[in-house]
């Protein structure tokens, strides 16, 4: 029991610890799981997952597996087919049974491996996998459809790779007692459609009762997992496998049933796969046995050269063959096709049912499977941003700004930040009051930003800040609690409450964003000081000109609002923490008209009255 604590606790720290490095640093967070849970595992002996788990380890992997598909089908909206729906449709009913076959003759001809194993082997290769996927696309900025494209293909594939190896198996396994292609895939066809009907009636009896109070909020969560797991283990008593296309079928479905109490639960299904996720890659990848990789030999290595220089480009180049999808789309799809859990937790299990029917070659499956994750990922993870800017895909780089509510200080301030190459976006569900914005050429969005639709209306994955102004604290509150869990608390802002002096009005800190300006302007504040003529001023900092400068230099009662890295990160003066300014900053700053001297009002006087200005 103790040895079994000690293990959870160290996977948590370790695949813990390895995302939030990844975060610091900027690398592939699932290279630096895989190498921390080598090097505790098999490297220092630190973790053995079979020993302190035994039978249970491969049900607890196979549930984790499951709930991954689950939360990843979830993010799965139909609406983003609009796009990307010809691709998608392309890599499932071409892309799979190609992936199957390429795979299966690179296995058998290249790395050698006897038919039946080559067979298998090659339908579980057809994954890619959302626990790979999912986060290189969330570290990379990728544009809208190549990345929708990605992650349908892997959410939507690993349950189908799962029951190619399946058909296989059993096709192998019967074959001996004379059993044809016909008497085998059929029934196995009906199985997961069947297991698929479950997960579908699933979704179907959660929609009905969650929404109708039939279920209390507290229980929701597990509920909904409860559910999950069943519908899992119901179904794979059905066929093997099977549960991983029910559990995909049931997140799908829910995602696009319009749910909308499922909404508050969204960011505990997160947490749920970013825990999983780390846990799952730490143990199997601390399971590996130096004894399996002493089965690689140089045919292997070639085996996998060919996997990404081969395979994977002819499986998207044909199977895209006339399609609406663009050639540079095209192939940096070809290159980026990581694999992870579901390849090596499939590869483990049939690699036992092998050679318990005489085929030698399963032994090698989880070397080999091993070692197609560790190239892929490397290969994928480290190359994914240089591929998207040579293919020209790269999204917007520069973190960007999102103003909800156009107001003329909120134009004011987009126009700062246009000027500094900051994206920005102005919201408002008010054609007359975005005027100003177009008037400005701002990029504008017409809508709701409450609205789920906007969520496949406009791509929010560019806007690292939100910065909420409309002229309602309370609306203003609530889009930065929206919004808290996909952009972070840290990122959320709102104008404060300092024009509200009556106490009782005054919302919980909880419940807002941070407030901006150190002082806690609110909006009636910053309405009334650029009525009278208050602006927004850009100063650069350098080593010659510091921030102390910038103050003297700018007018008394200037407030600063936010400072501009070089790189275009946006850190904020609020009224609960200051940046640090240093050279090469710009800082944006809102302060009154700068006084004039005599001789400007002079002259400006005699601007109006159309006279010369008498020199003393």
């Amino acid at each position: 029991m103790e040895q079994q604590a000690i293990v959870i606790a160290l996977v948590g720290v370790l695949g813990i610890g390895a995302q939030w490095l990844a975060w610091r640093t900027g690398l592939p967070a699932i290279v630096l799981m895989l190498a921390a849970g080598f090097i505790a595992g098999p490297a220092l002996g630190l973790i053995d997952p079979e020993l302190a788990f035994g039978e249970m380890l491969e049900p607890m992997v196979a549930i984790g597996v499951a709930l991954i598909l689950f939360e990843g089908g979830l993010s799965l909206d139909f609406r983003e087919l609009r796009h990307a729906g010809d691709g998608v449709s392309r890599l499932v009913v071409l892309g799979v049974p190609l992936g199957w076959l390429f795979g299966t003759l690179a296995c058998f001809y290249i790395a050698g491996l006897n038919w039946p194993v080559a067979v298998l082997f090659g339908g579980i290769l057809v994954v890619t996998g959302p626990t790979v996927v999912l986060p290189l696309l969330r570290q990379s900025s990728v544009q809208t459809r190549p990345a929708a494209i990605l992650k349908w293909e892997s959410i939507v594939n690993d349950p189908f790779g799962a029951l190619c190896a399946v058909i296989a198996y059993e096709y192998f396994r019967l074959s001996g007692d004379g059993a044809t292609v016909f008497e085998v895939v059929p029934p196995m066809l009906i199985a997961a459609g069947l297991a698929g009907l479950l997960g579908y009636a699933a979704a179907v009896v959660i929609a009905w009762a969650f929404p109708r109070g039939a279920v209390p909020e507290y229980l929701k969560v597990p509920v909904l997992l409860t559910t999950v797991i069943g519908v899992f283990v119901l179904s794979n008593k059905i066929e093997h496998e099977a549960g991983l296309i029910a559990v995909t079928v049931m997140g799908i479905a829910l995602a696009n049933m319009n749910v909308s109490s499922l909404r508050s639960i969204h960011p505990f299904k997160q947490n749920i796969a970013v825990l999983l996720v780390s846990g799952i890659f730490i143990i199997l990848s601390a399971s590996l046995d130096f004894s399996q990789l002493s089965y690689l030999n140089w045919r292997f290595g070639l085996f996998l050269l060919a996997l990404l220089f081969i395979v994977r480009p002819a499986t998207i180049l044909v199977s895209l063959l006339f399609s609406s999808v663009p050639w540079n789309e095209r192939l940096f799809l070809a290159w980026i096709a990581p694999r992870g859990i579901v390849l090596v937790a499939i590869s483990g299990l049939f690699a036992l049912r092998l050679t318990d029917l005489g085929y030698a070659d399963g032994n090698v499956l989880i070397g080999l499977s091993f070692a197609v994750v560790v190239v892929t990922i490397v290969a994928h993870g480290f190359t994914i941003d240089l591929a998207a800017r040579l293919l020209k895909v790269k999204g917007q780089t520069r973190p960007g700004l999102l103003i909800v509510g156009s107001t003329p200080w909120t134009i004011a301030l987009a126009v700062q930040l246009q000027k500094l190459k900051t994206p920005v976006m102005v919201v408002d569900s008010s054609w007359q009051r975005l005027a100003p914005a177009r008037q400005k050429a701002l990029p504008f969005y017409h809508g709701e930003i409450l609205n789920e639709a906007t969520e496949h209306n406009l791509d929010l994955t560019q806007f690292h800040v939100l910065v909420a102004a409309t002229e309602n604290e309370a609306y203003n509150a609530l889009v930065c609690n929206e919004f808290a869990h996909e952009i972070g608390r840290d990122a959320v802002y709102q104008l404060g409450e300092a024009g509200d002096h009556d106490d009782h009005r005054k919302l919980p800190d909880s419940l807002r964003g941070r407030a901006l300006f150190q002082s806690g302007f609110g909006v009636e504040d910053v309405n009334e000081r650029q009525a009278e003529g208050w602006v927004f001023r850009q100063t650069k900092l350098s080593e010659a000109f510091d921030f102390e400068d910038a103050q003297e230099k700018l007018p008394e009662s200037t407030h600063m609002l936010l400072l501009v890295r070089e790189t275009g990160r946006m850190r904020f003066f609020t009224h609960a923490s200051r940046p640090e300014p240093r050279a090469g900053d710009t800082i944006i700053s809102f302060s009154p008209p700068k006084k004039l001297t005599v001789e400007e009002v002079a002259a400006k006087n005699a601007g109006k009255r159309g006279l010369k200005p008498q020199s003393a």
